[in-house]
């Protein structure tokens, strides 16, 4: 069997590219004695033991609060002793800057050890120093070698181990460089090892590639007991943390911060701060979305002019381009609004992200408003998933949302309870 170094992929014979991940010379043969699909189990090997689930404890996980309320709200509690948790998201969005006061909140009483790969002692005491953060009590190694990293933590005995990144480890039993599959996924293995027998919460960054996914093998998501995502625009003060697994507690739930100069802080009413800038103009809508359990109240802007070109153009900021594309053809086609020789830009206020199709509404009346130039009234509110026939579909949470805009004073609410076709918004 010949396994690819790059992505872990297996083929039963060489060949010069690997079919997976497009890259060349990375197949090596991987021998009977490190397959153990080639062991024979003609020995008589003992049956594993098993148990009746009825008969097996269960066994109730204490969360160590982290006293950054938005954290503990995504890990719903708190970090759990023992836990191996990653951190995951785009160069200069704020990793290092919430580890770095993760790491003065665990050092109160016992000493925390931060490790890191990719920078010196100066530059982490500099961050640690603009935030504010006494490092009085907090290890420093910029080791990459993760067996002297282990030997130095069962030494001391921290209260958090921090690895930045995990990218930049290699095991020493591993002939590899740092940052492929093989190196990654030994290093992650042995910090599980070392966290589960010493009860000692492993904080890991991970670090992104092009395409917004976690870099290494997908097996590092999947050794890992909790998966978070720090989400924002660079230009942006705001960040979404995501929780993409938790093994102690749900994923429904999503932090949000405000960077500022003295690190990431929540924002306790986010729907508040994005539309505190707002003003009464064509294009502009708000809409409701759902970010875990929490609705959220943002500004979506829309601008319609007449095109220079043979093809309009067509751009966003914060919402998915091929969906804006069918909203058009429905507003031409089902609300006789020509859209066709315009070219439309749609921005998502904040920094923001929308997912989800209940936004389709809003982005529609948000374009409408813009190509007739006329303004809705301040208090209006628009959700809704839009059919290719027109039609305004329902949304999951629809109450929740309703509650929420009537709590910041909207109460023109466009919604599938209120609208059934995009007909009816034009005024």
């Amino acid at each position: 069997m010949f396994t690819c170094t790059h992505c872990d992929g297996q083929f039963p014979k060489w060949q010069g590219r690997c079919t997976e991940c497009g890259k060349w010379g990375t197949l090596t043969e991987e021998s009977e004695s490190q397959n153990p699909l080639h062991k024979s189990t003609k020995g008589g090997a003992k049956p594993a033991p098993t148990l009746s689930l009825s008969d097996a404890s269960i066994s109730h996980v204490k969360h160590i609060p982290t006293q950054i309320e938005e954290f503990d709200r995504v890990l719903c509690g708190g970090i759990v002793p023992g836990s191996v948790t990653l951190l995951a998201g785009e160069p200069g969005i704020g990793k290092s800057t919430i580890v770095a006061q993760l790491a003065h909140l665990f050092s109160t009483q016992k000493p925390a050890y931060y490790v890191s790969g990719e920078e010196s002692e100066g530059q982490v005491a500099m961050r640690l120093k603009r935030l504010n953060v006494d490092p009085k009590n907090i290890l420093f190694s910029n080791a990459i070698d993760i067996d002297a990293i282990l030997s130095s933590a069962k030494q001391h005995n921290p209260s958090l181990l921090i690895i930045d990144s995990i990218q930049t480890m290699i095991a020493s039993e591993i002939d590899n460089l740092p940052g492929t599959p093989t190196a990654v996924r030994a290093a992650t293995a042995q910090l599980i090892g070392f966290a589960k027998q010493s009860n000692t919460p492993v904080l890991l960054i991970g670090q992104m590639t092009k395409d917004g996914s976690v870099a290494g093998p997908k097996t590092l998501e999947h050794l890992v007991d909790t998966v978070l995502t720090l989400e924002g625009d660079k230009q942006s003060a705001f960040r979404l943390l995501h929780c993409g697994k938790n093994r102690f507690g749900s994923t429904d739930e999503v932090g949000i911060f405000e960077m500022t100069q003295s690190g990431l802080q929540g924002v306790d009413n986010p729907s508040a701060r994005f539309l505190e800038d707002r003003t009464q103009n064509p294009g502009s809508v708000v809409t409701c979305v759902m970010e875990g359990t929490r609705p959220i109240l943002v500004e979506v802007q829309a601008l319609a002019e007449k095109s220079l070109f043979a093809n309009p153009i067509r751009r966003t900021s914060g919402y998915d381009a091929s969906r804006l594309q069918m909203l058009l053809a429905i507003i031409s086609k089902r609300a006789g609004v020509a859209v066709s020789a315009l070219d439309v830009y749609v921005n998502v206020v904040g920094g923001i992200k929308i997912k989800e199709p209940a936004a389709d509404l809003a982005i529609c009346a948000a374009i409408i408003s813009s190509v007739k130039d006329t303004s809705y009234p301040k208090d209006t509110i628009a959700f809704g998933e839009m059919g290719l026939s027109g039609e305004i579909r329902t949304v999951p949470f629809i109450e929740k949302r309703i509650k929420e805009a009537q709590r910041l004073g909207f109460t023109n609410i466009l919604s599938p309870k209120t609208k059934k076709h995009l007909r009816e918004i034009i005024g």
